[in-house]
């Protein structure tokens, strides 16, 4: 199976459509049953809101990648598919009626191990700089921290679906241009267009939230995508594409262990978070990013055919671009109007 033009576009744009309906389906089914997210101190939202939509993507890409592994030979990624359903039945109990954190923690560990063993066939993700050993622990690691990032980032209307929309269909146009690996290509444009099937009905005001059982399943779906095209060489691009999320979260998340907080618990101490509270409204802060995010994109596309000094400018320009929206973000009213 090619990953032509036109099979990509095909696929992405079937996967935006069922994704669009199944969604419409799962949003009605939670209102009927009252799966609701009702609002706390912590949340960015003020209404009670349908909680559970990542099962409208969930359920859109799961038949998609079965069918790109059949057609394209990628056993490997039968066993992701695997893991991601585990995580995807455990993340919806925790929707549903909570678990405990090393729970949580645990199955995810366990699907990382899984995706690891997959990775068999594929290169260092680390270009060679550790021992395979470490180099896969590592990459487990880094995994498993995306994962929980993912998740922890899910705050507020349209974010999350806009940066997996970015890194799935940027990962889709860098493959398909280089023509280097059409299952992944494949993988990443049905994961995009039915992260934008969804993304239509959580833009703000959202209609239905992802819930773990979205969030979870994506950050370990685009992990794997991730880690394989670093392995295969293109590690600036999975470093690039990601760069948002990651310096949000991973800052973040430092700044509260340094004060000795609890990490796992919920807050409202995220970049994004503190634009909302500074005024900014959900879609104005999504628009932004969304905006850095078309640049980090042609930055990876520049990346993925350019020579060292090309990879190593295009690493510099997404760094102050990212560092310059956290800046942004950050700012008082009165500084970021001015």
């Amino acid at each position: 199976m090619a990953a032509t033009a036109a099979t990509l576009a095909a696929s992405g744009g079937a996967c935006l459509i069922a994704a669009l309906a199944m969604t419409r389906l799962v949003l009605a089914l939670l209102r009927r049953h009252g799966i609701l997210d009702v609002p706390n101190v912590r949340s960015s939202h003020s209404l009670p809101t349908p909680r559970g939509g990542g099962w409208g993507v969930v359920l859109t890409v799961v038949p998609a990648w079965l069918l790109i592994a059949r057609g394209t030979g990628d056993a490997a990624s039968l066993w992701i598919i695997g893991a991601a359903g585990v995580l995807v039945a455990v993340s919806w109990l925790d929707d549903l009626r909570g678990m405990p954190v090393a729970g949580r923690l645990g199955v995810q560990v366990l699907a990382v191990a899984v995706g690891v063993l997959a990775l068999a066939e594929s290169g260092p993700v680390f270009q060679g700089l550790l021992p395979l050993w470490a180099d896969r622990l590592a990459a487990g690691l880094v995994w498993l921290w995306f994962i929980n990032l993912f998740n922890f980032m899910d705050g507020i209307d349209g974010l999350s679906g806009t940066e997996a929309a970015s890194i799935a269909l940027g990962l889709a146009l860098v493959l398909g241009l280089t023509q280097a690996a059409p299952a992944q290509a494949l993988q990443a444009v049905t994961l995009g267009g039915a992260v934008l099937g969804f993304l239509w009905w959580n833009w703000h005001p959202a209609r239905i939230f992802l819930g773990d059982v979205g969030s979870v399943p994506l950050g370990f779906l685009l992990g794997w995508l991730l880690l394989r095209v670093a392995a295969d060489g293109l590690w600036p691009v999975a470093l690039i594409l990601p760069a948002y999320h990651l310096a949000d979260a991973t800052l973040t998340l430092l700044r509260r262990a340094l004060r000795q907080q609890r990490v796992w618990q919920a807050h409202r101490e995220h970049f994004y978070q503190q634009a909302t509270a500074g005024g900014l409204s959900h879609a104005a802060v999504t628009v932004r990013v969304l905006a850095l995010n078309l640049l980090l994109v042609a930055l990876a596309v520049g990346a993925a055919f350019g020579g060292t000094g090309v990879r190593l400018a295009a690493l510099a320009i997404a760094g102050m671009a990212v560092a310059g929206l956290l800046t942004h973000l950050a700012a008082r009213p009165t500084d970021r109007a001015a």
